[in-house]
């Protein structure tokens, strides 16, 4: 196979799907602008540690309870043997497309476009949560800093916290716009900021844990590491839709492999040291939190309805006191803020990937001539997102847990389909070792069989409006509209491409045999 270097130049940008001479088809991004460390950092920073904490701790208390640390090591199962995959066929076909590019060379067209519409509205799903935590806790840290409530009070203000989302999103949309290098400068300090001020939380949440001032107190037990004491198998599996969520976007190390030194090797090794980094994160914060105020609904209590959609805004002063406690609201808004910045890279060259394979219009293929990112994809995506959440806003008063609900789904979906194709894509060399059977087969494919089993059982469970945040459409819970919605969404969108791009869709442009882009290896 032809060895490209990762700067592409202007001739070969001309082809659709492979270069005139069949050659691999280069889509101008610049390569060779981030390591393995920067590499690792953008897959923790686009999870944002910190923001799915806040986010999430409450909701997932109030499904299982003090079992929450055992749902984060069940949801950390199928990431890890799904990453396995991603890893395996990163080697073999480094592309920025990832999941849509390795499922249309394993299942066809239509499968592989579908795919990549999950990751596509997932991320935009994602964006817009994490536009509306950083302007949450923009407004609540200014009200911090001045001592001014009114200040904080602000975001109730629903004019102001839109405009002031919008502009935050923009603010991202034109960072990632800059390219890699700019992106990875960024994000050493926020995601440094973050897993300091984490393990401060930590430290003090264990200290003060059983004292006169937290009554809710819970003495720590290993029986919340026990996924079997859950109370039900429908609470696990809405526990584990959550726990799935917080672990979403680790895979940005492998999208970004067409600009990683070391394409083939790089990006998978970043992917698994990001998740070994979160789930140790996620334990020791869910086990310190429990242990100072409980997964109660009373009081300080993790599952309380009046604070469980951003636990660490009612546990800032209590546990880090009103000094370090700003500390605290200052590492949420990091963390949104940095992830809002860095998630922008999936959707942007997935879009770009399909584009180059025409299986988007052909502009969305355009590469920016001076910074080598996707351009018009990445304001697309920003737009988009800025619109999505101003809807949802404006419809639903309980957006941010019903979309982040409905986006566990989107995840099950495009992550197991990838799993899947590993499978089917090696099906000729499992036999060949037993590394290739476990990698290449087994994992993967245990990895997707658990996430199709959580995909199934959400779907049935959302159509119930008690799902969620309570609330619904015509008697349909919203999380099931917002889910399958997009879902749909995106197939009428794929009939309307087939009609413009017949030749993807007939499997014409991008088959088994499409080169893909090769870099040389650095030791």
């Amino acid at each position: 196979m032809t060895q490209l270097d990762a700067r592409p130049t202007e001739a070969a940008h001309d082809t659709a799907g492979g270069a005139p001479d069949g050659g691999v088809r280069s889509k101008g991004l610049g390569g060779n602008s981030v390591g393995l460390v920067g590499s690792a950092v953008i897959g923790v920073s686009t999870v944002a540690p910190v923001y799915c904490l806040t986010s999430t701790l409450g909701s997932t208390s109030g499904e299982v309870g003090l079992q929450m640390p055992a749902v984060f090591l069940a949801g950390f199962l199928p990431m890890l043997l799904v990453a396995f995959a991603y890893r395996e066929l990163n080697k073999a076909m480094p592309d920025c497309g990832t999941s849509f590019t390795w499922t249309v060379k394993a299942f066809g067209p239509r499968v592989g476009w579908m795919c990549g519409w999950g990751l596509v509205i997932a991320t935009i799903i994602v964006l817009s949560n994490l536009a509306g935590v950083a302007t949450s806790y923009f407004w609540l840290l200014a009200g911090e800093i001045t001592g001014n409530t009114s200040i904080g009070a602000l975001d109730d203000n629903k004019a102001v916290h839109i405009v002031t989302c919008l502009a935050l999103i923009a603010a991202a949309t034109a960072i990632s716009y800059r390219g890699m290098t700019a992106t990875k400068g960024v994000q050493f300090t926020l995601v440094g900021l973050q897993l300091v001020v984490l393990a401060v939380f930590v430290v003090m949440a264990v200290v003060k844990a059983g004292s006169a001032d937290f009554p809710t107190s819970v003495p720590f037990s290993w029986t919340w590491l026990d996924p079997f004491s859950v109370k039900s198998f429908g609470a696990f599996t809405a526990g584990l839709s959550l726990s799935i969520f917080m672990y979403w976007g680790w895979d940005t190390c492998l999208t970004a492999n067409e600009e990683t030194i070391g394409s083939e090797k790089t990006p998978g090794r970043a992917a698994l040291i990001a998740m070994v980094v979160l789930v140790g994160s996620y334990l020791a914060t869910g086990v310190a939190a429990q242990m100072v105020v409980g997964s109660g609904g009373k009081g300080l209590g993790l599952a309380n309805p009046a604070t469980s959609d951003n636990v660490f805004a009612a546990l800032a002063g209590p546990v880090m006191g009103p000094t370090l406690g700003i500390l605290l609201f200052v590492a949420v808004l990091a963390s949104a803020a940095a992830s809002l910045q860095t998630t922008f890279i999936p959707v942007a060259r997935t879009v770009l990937a399909m584009a180059t394979y025409e299986a988007l219009p052909a502009s969305y293929a355009r590469v920016h001539p001076r910074f080598k990112t996707p351009g018009r994809a990445t304001v697309t995506a920003g737009v988009a997102t800025g619109v999505f959440y101003t809807v949802m806003t404006l419809v639903s008063e309980h957006v941010l847990v019903d979309t982040i609900y409905a986006l566990g789904l989107m995840i099950c979906f495009y992550y197991a389909l990838t799993a899947f194709a590993c499978a089917w894509y090696f099906r000729s060399e499992l036999l060949r070792s037993p590394r290739d059977f476990f990698f290449k087969a087994l994992f993967p494919v245990l990895g997707g069989v658990l996430l199709s089993a959580v995909f199934v059982k959400t779907l049935v469970d959302m159509w119930n409006p008690t799902y969620g945040s309570g609330s619904s459409v015509l008697g349909v819970g919203s999380v099931f509209v917002i889910g399958v919605g997009l879902l749909l969404v995106g197939f009428v969108i794929m009939l309307v491409m087939g009609r413009r791009s017949p030749a993807f869709f007939r499997g014409e442009v991008l088959t088994r045999e499409t080169p893909v882009l090769v870099v040389e290896d650095t030791p």
